[in-house]
């Protein structure tokens, strides 16, 4: 599939809106991110607002015409939105079935009845892989938090040992592997190409999460041993199992293992047939090729796999045509946060770009000795740590180095937005709503989730930066 730059789709829809020097757009830049940073730590304002007075600020700053602003943002809001925002629905779409059907469960009680205690953590890396393929972070955390609690629980294990793979596993999903978010976005903004990103997004997810999981939870239940907190044992249903709350029949209609996992992969496999014939064919107008482009597109890859869901899971769990249409509306209300700030991130972004920053950035890197792959780790890590969210530091560092991309091969455009995506996970803390979502499931105090759970993030940031530096060796 040709992929389109949001740049490239805004061409003809904005023209530059300033010509203003390298200091004024450097200072306009950090009036922008800091009035963002600002809002949202401060004064608690919503992302999605906060993204749009940040636009403005910076357009303001810059010496643009306020029209001349408000088109940057709305053309990138809505080119965003165009060629993610579908994408976006259809995982949760496929998530919820997963969830609701009993699949997750499925893939969940297989993988542990086929482990002992040893291999318990690589389980659940295995699982939260696995599961958090196709779902949303937070959904994956609620999701899979009965099964940490009650393995922990009736194991005897330190809680650490088994919630800190689970996410890892999560987390380095969300971070480096679409069709999560952030990783979409970053693809769109730099013109990468999806299906190579993909491949080697899951050679870096795999060493990456592995470290960041099963071996580092080895430290992380020695800083932190606690054990799993009653009141959420009991919320999850700690009496009975895992799929406590769902009515016996249902748990008898179970989707098979198989069948669920081959649902989940379905559209990894398809996205990565189409880039795999990219490389063996190498020919756009060849007639395999141009198959595979529409087989292979995200749109086509997701919508199969919906579809297939429906049927695989589910029909085979006994849903009934309104329970499905049901499930399938139920999926999409949660996700119009996310598809707000995506695309308030998205013109934030274009603000940036129509503003020159990123030929700001081009101009001054020029003479530095500094790899664009680490230069983009680094302007992710920054903006991570002071926004607090991953999807804003992956959409926002993705605008400023995109023009870095213009001169990439396909393989290192694909590297470009890896290392975006391992520096958008540094050090999670106080500003991030996921630090509190861990900190609350697992009953852990301030200091310790800073312990276990911001430590694993800047692993995970770590080992993926450094994974993907390796690999611009030697691609």
């Amino acid at each position: 599939m040709t992929h389109l730059s949001v740049e490239m789709l805004a061409a003809d829809a904005t023209e530059p809106i300033t010509s203003a020097g390298h200091a004024q757009l450097g200072i306009a830049v950090l009036a922008g991110i800091a009035v963002i940073v600002l809002l949202i730590t401060k004064f608690k304002l919503h992302a999605f607002l906060s993204l749009i007075i940040g636009s403005l600020v910076l357009g303001a700053v810059a010496g643009a015409p306020l029209d001349k602003a408000i088109t940057s943002f709305s053309t990138g809001l809505g080119t965003t939105v165009a060629g993610t925002g579908v994408l976006i629905a259809l995982g949760a779409v496929l998530g919820k079935l997963l969830a609701d059907s009993g699949g997750a469960d499925r893939i969940v009680d297989t993988i542990l009845a086929k482990s002992g205690r040893r291999a318990m953590p690589w389980a659940m890396v295995l699982i939260a892989g696995i599961v958090g393929l196709p779902i949303f972070f937070e959904v994956g955390i609620v999701l899979l938090i009965p099964v940490v609690l009650l393995v922990a629980k009736r194991g005897n294990f330190s809680l650490m040992r088994i919630g800190i793979p689970a996410l890892a596993g999560l987390s380095v999903m969300h971070g480096l592997i679409p069709p999560h978010p952030g990783p979409l976005v970053a693809i769109d903004a730099v013109g990468a190409n999806l299906g190579i990103t993909l491949a080697l997004g899951v050679v870096v997810a795999i060493p990456t999460a592995i470290i960041a999981g099963p071996l580092f939870s080895r430290y992380a239940a020695r800083w932190v041993d606690i054990r799993p907190p009653e009141k959420m044992l009991h919320a999850s249903g700690e009496a009975s199992d895992p799929q406590a709350g769902r009515p016996s029949d249902e748990l008898e209609k179970r989707p098979g293992f198989g069948i669920t996992v081959a649902t989940v992969l379905l559209p990894v496999v398809m996205m990565l047939a189409k880039a795999l014939v990219d490389i063996v064919v190498g020919n756009p107008e060849h007639t395999v090729q141009r198959v595979f482009d529409v087989v292979g597109s995200p749109l086509i890859a997701l919508l199969t796999a919906v579809i297939v869901a429906m049927f695989t899971l589910g029909r085979a769990a006994g849903f009934t045509r309104g329970r499905i249409a049901s499930t399938v509306e139920k999926s999409l209300a949660p996700i119009a946060g996310v598809l707000l700030i995506v695309g308030a991130g998205g013109g934030f972004k274009q603000t940036l770009v129509d503003a020159g920053v990123g030929q700001m950035i081009l101009d001054v890197s020029k003479g530095w000795h500094l790899s664009t792959l680490l230069l983009a780790w680094l302007i992710a890590v920054a903006i991570r740590l002071a926004t607090g969210s991953a999807t804003v530091a992956t959409i926002s560092a993705a605008g400023l180095v995109a023009p870095l991309a213009a001169e990439m091969s396909t393989t290192h455009g694909a590297l470009l937005v890896l290392a975006i995506g391992s520096g958008s996970l540094f050090f999670s803390h106080v500003n991030d709503a996921g630090f509190w979502l861990v900190k609350e499931y697992f009953g852990m105090d301030v200091g310790q989730t800073l312990k276990t759970w911001s430590v694993m993030e800047t692993l995970i940031s770590v080992v993926g930066i450094v994974c993907v530096l390796l690999l611009s060796l030697v691609l």
